[in-house]
């Protein structure tokens, strides 16, 4: 049975209020995230969902991390570039919680109350697997922060998309010709540190999580997708 929200109540992850006598009921959209390394198609394969959903009639919010809002915007384009290269692991999960604090709350949270399917690129556990696992920060900040910033809202289902690191950074390279961010140009035992650091999440949370073989040709890599949401979300 779908989640119930109100349009004057909170929703049910955010808090236990009830709807209220003769309130408008709606049913509380569906939450899906895009994880994985650099170049995995993860932009392409959540428009390509998008399409499919708003075909079936589903209206859906696509949005990003870091990104989203006007301040999440800049902050993305401060900690993408040379010039957070400086930050500790620490210091980057703080920004990167600041963005998601305002994304949530500015555009998240109220599109799943207003019966809406939001598709996001990254979200809780690209900080996981970014300072947490390669960087080193420490894992109870990265919780106490996530609490904080989603205040409950988590993914009702989370793709992961798995390729070998090689095969990612081409492709990212390729499509930016020359214009990768600071992530991107990091060493290969980085990313591959991130790459086990999502599958470790995957195979945590399999409940959440989806494990796609993102090394396959993009029609596959969809059907797969499609599979997992009509399977797990129950998407006729």
């Amino acid at each position: 049975m779908p989640e119930l929200t109100s349009g004057i109540g909170a929703s049910p992850v955010t808090g236990n209020r009830q709807p209220s006598i003769g309130a408008v009921v709606t049913a509380r959209g569906r939450f899906i995230t895009f994880e994985g390394g650099e170049g995995a198609g993860k932009t392409t394969q959540l428009r390509r969902l998008a399409d499919e959903l708003g075909r079936r009639g589903i209206e859906t919010v696509t949005t990003r991390e870091p990104g989203g809002t006007e301040l999440a915007e800049t902050i993305r384009t401060l900690v993408l570039s040379d010039a957070a290269s400086g930050l500790t692991a620490e210091g980057e999960a703080v920004l990167f919680a600041a963005a998601r604090t305002d994304h949530v709350d500015r555009v998240i949270r109220p599109a799943l109350e207003a019966g809406k399917w939001v598709l996001c690129d990254r979200f809780i556990d690209s900080s996981e697997a970014y300072q947490g696992a390669e960087r080193g920060a420490d894992l109870v900040l990265l919780r106490q922060l996530e609490f904080l910033a989603v205040a409950g809202t988590r993914p009702d289902l989370t793709i992961v998309f798995d390729l070998p690191v090689e095969l990612g950074l081409a492709r990212a390279a390729k499509r930016h010709a020359g214009t990768a961010d600071r992530f991107e140009r990091e060493s290969v035992e980085r990313h591959e540190r991130r790459r086990r650091a999502f599958l470790a999440i995957a195979a945590r949370e399999p409940e959440r999580c989806v494990v796609i073989d993102a090394s396959l040709d993009e029609d596959a890599v969809f059907a797969a997708i499609l599979a997992a949401v009509v399977d797990r979300l129950g998407l006729e």
